[in-house]
This record gives C-alpha cells, structure tokens and sequence, in this order.
C-alpha cells in the first residue's frame, strides 16, 4: 500500500511503501510471531560480468528485473533505486538500477540459479557511531536463566533541587542480560532483572535526555525495597553561564578552532549530515541547516524532526550557530542539509542519501554509521561520489573490535575517537571509557573506539557537548561525535585553503584526495602506544589552514587599542611578568573572582604529543615551545581551592589563540588539579602591570616608555607568526 506521503521524488524512482519506521502501527488483532523476511537488493550485472562465465544468459536492464520480481508471488518488491551515469572522465562505471525487496534465502538461491545474470546482496540495517552504554568486563550469558530468580529496582532520577528528570535512560547490568528502560514524568522508572540479586549487579548508567552530565556507578548498592535516587550533575555547574554564555567545547580547543580568525568560517561550502535529521526547532540549528531530504517517512521537511537526538547533535558540531549562545560549530556560514535515514537506516538508505549529495553537489558528507558487513554497491556508490568530487569523512565504530564499514574503504577519511580526562566531571558515563596509556595531557583512547589500519586520523570523541532537540544540550561519546569535528574543519578547508581555488578547483577524486591529505598532514600525533587506534593523530586547525592565515590583513586599528592587546596577551602566554597593578585592579582572575595566575603555561614539550614538524620547531623569549605555537590557556575556571586547572593552560593541540577570536568563550575544564594561566577578557587592554613591560624571567625590557612595550610587543608579534610559519626565519635570531 502506498500513502500520500510516499509520493517519488522524482519520475524515475519508484514510491516508497509505508513503513513502521516512520508511524507507529495501529493495535491489531493478535497473530503468531513469525521470522521476519529478509531484504535484498538485486541489480542487473553489466554485460561484460556474467556471474557465472560462459553462461549464455540475456542481459537484463533495470526495468526487467522490477517486472520480474513484481510478478514473482515470493518476493515482495519495496521500491526502485534510479541508476546512474559514470561521471566523465572519471574511472569509476556507471551505477546500475537497484530493486528493493523481501523474500527468503532459499527463494534468492533459487533465483540466482535461474538468473546468473542477476545480482543479490542483504540490504542490511545501519547503526549509529555512539556508544549507547559504557563497556562492561565481556562476560557469557548464562544459557538458562534460574526459574524464578528476579529482582525489581525503582529508580527516581532528579537533580539536587528534586527536580524530576523524565525520559532519563536508566541502564543495569549484572551477570547476565543488560536491562534498559527510561524515566516517566516523575522522574522514577522500574527495571526488573531475571537470574539476578542485589549484588550481582555490576554497574547502574543514567543518561538525562539534555541539560546534565551522565552518571554512572560501579557495584551499586541498590535496595530493592525503596527508591534507589540518582541525582545528575547540570552541564551548568560545570561550564559557567551555559548556556546562556557561548563556549567551545574541548574537542575544538584540542583542535585549536578556536584560534583561527572569525573571518573564516566555511561560506560557499556545502556540508551533508547522513543521520537521523536535524531538528530546526533548536536555536543553534534553525538558521544553520538549510535543506534535507526524509528517506524514513517520506515527508517533505521530515528531516528537520530528529527523534533519536543524534543527527541534530552531529550537525551542531559541524555548524552550530554563533550567536552568543549554547555552543558554536566549525564552518559556522557553511550550507548545511540534513539527509535523514535513521531510524531503521539500511544500505539502500545510504545509497539513495549519497544519490541526493551527489545531485546537490555536496562538498563534505558527515557518515557517523557504521556496519559489521561489506557492501560492494554502497563501496561503488561512495567511489562514484568520490569522482564526482564528494569528500566522506567517516566514523570508524564503536564496538572496540575493528573498523566498520564504510570506514574500511579507501576512498573515505576514517575517525577514530579520543578523549581528554579533564573534560568530564568524576562518576559520568565517560569516565568508564578511560583506557590506558594516557599523555602527560590526559589525552586518551577510549575503549569503544574501533581501531585498525584503516584509521586515518583521530578526534574528540568523549564527552562532546553539542546540541539535542528541542532547545537543549548534551554530552555524548562516540566516533559519531568525532567525524564531525573532522567533517566541520574539511569545510574550512575547502572554503578558505587556496589550492581549492586553483589546481583542485574542479570536483574530481583529485580534489577530495587532496582534501583528505591537507587534513592528514595538519595532524598532531598522539602517542598513546598503538597507531591503529589514532592514525596519523588530531588535526591542527592552524596547520590545515596555515596558507589562508597567512594571506589574512589585520584590519587597521589604534596604536594604543593594538599594544594594550598586545601586552595582555604577552602576559597571559607568560612573556611578561607582572609586577603591580594599577588601582581597583585585582589581577588576572578566575570566574568568581579567585586568583587565576600561575605558572607560564605551554613552555615546554606536552608529553605524549608528538611536535608539530609541519611549523618547525619556534623559538620564543621562554625557549622552544612545541610546533612553534604560544600555547595559552583559555580563560580560568576558578577551582575550590582558588586556583585555575592546569588543563586550561592549553597545550600543543589545543587552548584558546592569541589572534581575533569567534564569539563565546573555551569551555573550562575545572576537573585537573594544578595552576594556569588566566586570560584577561576578549585580550582587553588595561589588565597590564604598572612597573613597565619585562621578559617571562623578570628581567625588565630595555627602553623607556610607550617604545619599550611596542619593542617587547612587537618581537613577541614576530616570533608567534614565524612559529606559525607565516614569516621567514629570522637569521639573527637563536638557533631552532
């Protein structure tokens, strides 16, 4: 049966049937359960690859084998995907019509034996790249439950004002089978485990729907008598302000985003987020997201409604809006559009989804899918697109075994995941992830990122705050949440990096390789002791983009307006050492008022990360500094203890920048004992000391007045651009 919302989408394409996936079914008279039939997608094979040589079989076209299949009463056809052309001059063939439909094993055996000439493979179901429950020891189930063996646990999730937490997704495991159910409207929810007590509970993992971290408890002492209460942290109490405050997550600090100059910020690129929809009623998504296509329901704007809080999450990573407010994504001018598969997404889906991206002309498509099995039609699909000059960056999975498909093909850019131990709160979900070895950083490789030789780089992937319907925020794990990352910085590249304005202008497989290797060659390496879990490791914002930094022209401003900022940042990257401050001036602080100035941050080599060779190593006043880049600490979070974390220090792959920023601030990471280094606000002037300008040792600068800071401000302007590579050595200065 077809409804009037499976209308084609052009004359070429079959409708789609009425689906499950897209409303729910209506209660019907009760049937026996049945093994459901299994669903194939047939193509015709060319005429020059007979499945079974010397076969003297007809060659078929698309519209035969629909007619073929229709009239066959054991098959019942879904619908039919058009072909296409090859691209011209291009080495990838062609793309055959695909016929979509159900019948059993044994019926396709048959049919292959009847047409050699036919083509069959499982339409297999697609899953997300996130990780739906913290990983627990691998323990057999037991083959036979004890009869009569069960216990039942009420939870009531709220925060600490008693505030009632509903549609929070509650997750228990014991020695057996997992059970999962979430919080009605009282915030309470019921899960009864068979073959299971008390203490053979291993692990209890609450995730609210939005607006709080994560909990999860190790051997909980649970009663099965009263409420078991479950209070999550706010995002809130964590990141000051949010989100009524803008803030950069870690990953993008990590990834230094937030150094780059606001001026680049993807226009006239097109990005395609392959999910399950972007939901426009969210303000960081409403303007951002342009256009989409449902392959779920068939709805005309279907896919601006994101049921399953994914596609929406990605799409904010990729492009959030930079208002001011909640969180800001990469390319944040870019053209978004939303093709929703998910839920129920199959290879078909995929297909059809890279179909539209290659008609759209899309430069970046963001896959966070994966498959445990091969698919050599979608492998054909993805090629074509490559030729046609369409980039797939790609999330590697999530299961922790190898990488899943399509991460395994070699046309695609494949993102395992990483993360950083003070990026969480203590007792969240994502802290379980925390797998060993880890750098001096805290950099991490968690323990559901799927790793191989197929892993090209790695990105943040624990703990990415990003943006769920309908308004609010969350933070979640998973390759998923790492390709956008990647997905958001191709697009600045394709947008600001001048070689994608002259020798790779043209959308061929030449340009998305060029893509894919800028991306590669601007990475950190993380050394976390196996290179099949980070590849070639994090991508560097200002090394990708290090050609269009260099062609950028500050605007012209006042001398006085420029030293101040100058000075500030000088300070606050430990160049210059205060000495007094004027009156009613308290000193660089942390949020709230408390002390936030420590020790000179980033002087020296990060342990576990590799130089960045791409720059050279710089030299500055304090000596060698990784990569040749002042790393500089966002702004201080205040601690208990009065001081500012270690972590908002930055370090060689991350920390705010010393150049024109985007609006918001870096998120805080207030979970990392030690001191840091403070930034006076948007590097305002008038934070600087009063007894005149001295070097990172105390040792004042030579000079009087207004030329002594403009000498000390302007060496220090110089070292920064030639660590950057935007300047040539300087001969006389010290050896590197």
């Amino acid at each position: 049966m077809v409804t009037s919302n499976d209308k084609p989408k052009d004359g070429s394409e079959e409708p789609r049937p009425a689906s499950p996936r897209g409303r729910q079914a209506s209660r019907q008279a009760p049937q026996p359960v049945e093994p459901r039939p299994r669903r194939y997608m047939v193509a015709a094979l060319p005429q020059s690859q007979p499945a079974a040589p010397g076969a003297a079989a007809p060659a078929l076209d698309g519209d035969t084998v629909r007619r073929l299949l229709e009239d066959d009463p054991e098959v019942r056809v879904l619908r039919r995907l058009r072909g296409t052309a090859g691209n011209p001059g291009a080495q990838a063939p062609g793309f055959p019509a695909v016929v979509v439909a159900e019948m059993t094993a044994e019926h396709v055996e048959a049919l292959r034996r009847q047409y050699p000439q036919l083509y069959f493979e499982r339409d297999r179901l697609l899953t997300y790249s996130d990780v739906p429950r913290p990983p627990r020891r691998r323990r057999p189930a037991p083959a036979v439950v004890p009869p009569g063996v069960e216990s039942t646990f009420a939870f009531l999730v709220r925060d600490a004002d008693g505030t009632p937490l509903p549609g929070a997704s509650v997750l228990v495991t014991g020695h057996g089978w997992p059970a999962q159910t979430s919080t009605g409207a009282d915030g309470r929810a019921v899960v009864t485990m068979v073959g299971e007590t008390p203490e053979s509970i291993s692990g209890v993992t609450v995730r609210p729907r939005s607006g709080y971290w994560s909990v999860h408890i190790d051997r909980p002492a649970l009663s099965t008598t009263r409420d078991n209460l479950i209070e999550p942290m706010r995002l809130s109490e964590t990141f000051d302000g949010f989100p009524g405050k803008q803030v950069f997550g870690w990953g993008q600090q990590a990834m230094n985003l937030d150094r780059l100059p606001p001026t680049l910020r993807g226009a006239g690129v097109r990005i395609a987020v392959v999910d399950s929809g972007a939901d426009l009623r969210h303000p960081d998504l409403r303007d951002r997201v342009r256009a989409g296509i449902d392959l779920v329901s068939g709805e005309p704007d279907g896919w601006s409604v994101d049921a399953a809080y994914h596609g929406s999450h990605c799409a904010a990573v990729v492009s959030g809006a930079d208002d001011g407010h909640g969180v800001v994504g990469f390319a944040v001018e870019a053209e978004v559009h939303a093709c929703k598969i998910f839920p129920g997404g199959r290879f078909s889906d995929l297909i059809e989804a890279l179909d539209y991206c290659v008609e759209q002309r899309i430069d970046v498509v963001n896959l966070s899918l994966a498959s445990r099995h091969h698919s050599p039609l979608v492998a054909a699909k993805i090629e074509q697109a490559r030729e046609a000059g369409v980039a797939c960056v790609v999330a590697a999975g999530n299961d922790g075994g190898p990488v899943g498909f399509p991460g395994t093909l070699p046309g695609v850019l494949t993102v395992a995941a990483v993360g950083k131990a003070d990026a969480f709160p203590p007792g969240s979900s994502h802290e379980a992830e925390i797998r060993g070895p880890m750098t001096g950083d805290g950099y991490f490789s968690p323990r559901f990122t799927c790793h191989g030789p197929e892993i090209d780089v790695c990105a943040p992937g624990v703990a990415v705050l990003s943006a769920v319907p309908p308004d609010g925020y969350a933070a979640l794990d998973g390759t998923s949440m790492a390709a956008p990352h990647v997905a958001g910085l191709a697009a600045l590249v394709l947008a600001h990096h001048g070689d994608f304005r002259g020798p790779y202008s043209a959308r061929d497989a030449r340009r998305v390789d060029h893509l894919f290797h800028i991306i590669r060659s601007s990475c950190v390496p993380l050394n976390l002791g196996d290179l099949h879990r980070t590849g070639a490791g994090m991508p560097n914002a200002l090394r990708a983009l290090a050609p269009a930094l260099a062609q950028i022209t500050p605007e012209p401003v006042e001398a006085d307006a420029l030293l101040g900022q100058l000075t500030a940042e000088m300070t606050g990257a430990g160049l210059l050492v205060p000495e007094t401050w004027g009156p009613g001036e308290s000193g660089r602080a942390g949020q709230g008022g408390q002390p936030g100035l420590g020790a000179p941050s980033g002087m020296a080599p990060q342990p576990g990360m590799a130089p960045q060779g791409a720059y050279g190593g710089g030299t500055t006043p304090n000596g060698p500094v990784p990569g040749g880049l002042v790393a500089r600490g966002p702004r201080g979070r205040a601690t208990a203890a009065g001081r500012v974390p270690a972590a908002d220090q930055g370090d060689t792959s991350g920390g705010s920048g010393t150049g024109p920023k985007r609006r918001g601030t870096p998120a805080g990471r207030p979970y990392a004992p030690g001191p840091g280094g403070g930034r006076a606000p948007d590097g305002a002037a008038g934070d600087g000391p009063t007894g005149g300008p001295r070097t990172a040792n105390g040792t004042p600068v030579t000079g009087a007045g207004q030329a002594a800071y403009e000498q000390a401000a302007m060496a220090w302007l110089r070292e920064e651009m030639r660590a950057a590579g935007l300047l040539g050595e300087d001969p006389a200065g010290p050896a590197e």
